[in-house]
């Protein structure tokens, strides 16, 4: 391969990248301020974008580029950037454009359909439709698996972990589950030996809103290139330069609004500190949804959730929340958020149970994925599992199989990576606070620098030069160990 070549790769490789922003974009319009009635002209244009993407990656043109790479003259992120798209290549030329676009309108479909049911916490509205989507995936599945000698949920994992096998996740939660229904007897034990009581009160979308905003532009938001928005279903999305994030309110949870917000703006800073130099290239992509959520959960759960940022809260809330008196102090607000309360809502969940919400949600599509479970049995099983689980059970599907969108979006293998990612946020930040002991100091005076700049250098600038084992390796000294997440979960909570 001559540099001319390579050259060539790049540009044909942005133009794919502009597509897959184009994308992005529609979906994260079509679930905050599109019409309810442009649902299906929307569905068209996502999936006329997804085949043209899948048509631009497989063309003859990438495999004779491909064919001709000498490495020798290619720069180490250069081969790296090769190694990367060769990936991708290979996992789209798997699949007909038949199948893309019949997956992009199936996924489209059933999502529009989810919000209705949902709303109406009724299940039946949108079996048939999921049902269909899975029939798909499924397929998806097998056709990758076959291709590439691995298992069929594994080809669905590697979409969003590169590299992930359930073998693995199957010991990493086979060690958590039981240590963390025990913990969490403990901790319950230990809180009920302390006096608390939450006072409720209301505050308006409007100011949740404000604070919100304020909490991005501390943490290093670039609202330059990136937004807040309100959807059904907090999410982020978009590219580095053009980040879309969206949360929900509720005028009787603002801290849930809240902590929503600086979980989405985790994700957006991971984005917006990708690295400039390779946009437009996979090797300058986010290596996966396990470092993703690594990074979200590094601000939302550890940072954010420590005595020292309390410390920075509570005169801001007292500001914009125009409050005072001893329940709105730094210490009562930081025991709050130290309260663990199982309830049915994954994205409500504290950091204790949130974990076990993920695994229930692991083993309820592997089994929809293997045929174990039908469509029309979800509703049961998941409430069934929920209660095994959690000790009560939902009594409507809005609070059990209808909450999250991922399965109505077609996110099969998505799931594994929330408590991979919280993993990885107690190890890494472990890790910055022995390199740089000022981090907790400085959040006392709402000053994210120390921690940005340390996820910058040791996450945020490799973006898919090194594997996630390797990033988290390199910036910990340990490859990922559920061990460090247990321990700091006995330590903030049996205290």
């Amino acid at each position: 391969m001559t540099s001319d070549d390579y050259g060539e790769l790049e540009n044909r490789w942005k133009r794919i990248s502009s597509l897959s922003g184009a994308i992005s974009l529609l979906s994260w319009d079509s679930q905050t301020i599109m019409p309810s009635g442009a649902g299906d002209v929307r569905a068209e244009q996502i999936a006329t974008l997804s085949v043209l993407r899948h048509e631009e990656i497989t063309s003859n043109l990438i495999a004779d580029l491909l064919a001709k790479i000498d490495p020798e003259v290619l720069t180490d992120w250069q081969r790296a950037n090769v190694r990367e798209i060769e990936r991708v290549y290979k996992n789209a030329t798997a699949l007909s454009t038949e199948i893309v676009d019949s997956h992009s309108r199936a996924r489209h479909n059933c999502e529009s359909i989810w919000r209705i049911a949902r709303k109406d916490s009724n299940f039946d509205l949108v079996a048939d439709p999921l049902g269909e989507l899975l029939e798909i995936t499924k397929e998806i599945a097998a056709i990758k698996a076959d291709k590439f000698n691995m298992q069929p949920y594994d080809a669905l994992l590697d979409e969003y972990e590169p590299g992930a096998k359930s073998e693995n996740l199957d010991a990493t939660f086979n060690y958590l589950e039981p240590k963390l229904i025990q913990l969490l007897k403990n901790v319950l034990e230990h809180q009920a030996k302390t006096e608390y009581a939450s006072i409720p009160f209301q505050v308006t979308e409007e100011k949740q809103k404000k604070l919100g905003l304020k909490l991005m532009e501390q943490q290093g938001f670039n609202f330059q290139k990136g937004r807040l928005d309100k959807s059904a279903h907090p999410f982020s999305g978009g590219i580095p330069d053009d980040v879309r994030i969206t949360t929900r309110y509720d005028e009787q949870d603002w801290a849930s609004s809240l902590m929503g917000v600086i979980h989405e703006t985790g994700h957006a800073l991971y984005e917006q500190g990708l690295p400039i130099e390779w946009r437009g290239q996979p090797v300058g992509k986010a290596r996966g949804m396990v470092l993703h959520e690594s990074q979200s959960l590094a601000l939302e759960m550890q940072a954010c959730r420590s005595r020292e940022f309390f410390e920075f809260l509570a005169p801001v809330i007292a500001d914009e929340f125009d409050v005072s008196g001893k329940e709105w102090s730094a210490s009562a607000l930081y025991q709050k958020c130290l309260r663990i309360t199982p309830n049915f809502i994954r994205v409500d969940a504290d950091e204790l149970t949130y974990p076990l919400h993920v695994i229930l949600r692991y083993r309820l599509e592997q089994s929809l994925l293997s045929g174990e479970l039908s469509i029309k049995d979800l509703p049961a099983a998941w409430n069934d599992m929920f209660m095994k689980s959690f000790g009560f059970r939902p009594t409507n599907d809005s609070d059990g199989c209808l909450q999250d969108i991922h399965w109505y979006d077609g996110a099969f293998g998505y799931f594994p990576t929330y408590t991979l990612g919280a993993m990885a946020a107690a190890q890494l930040f472990s890790a910055a606070l022995e390199d740089e002991p000022k981090i907790l100091t400085k959040l006392e005076k709402g000053d994210f620098s120390d921690l940005l700049d340390w996820l910058r250098e040791h996450v945020h600038s490799w973006g898919s030069y090194y594997s996630t084992d390797e990033i988290i390796k390199r910036a910990t000294g340990f490859p990922l160990d559920p061990s460090f997440y247990i321990s700091h979960l006995k330590s903030r909570y049996m205290q």
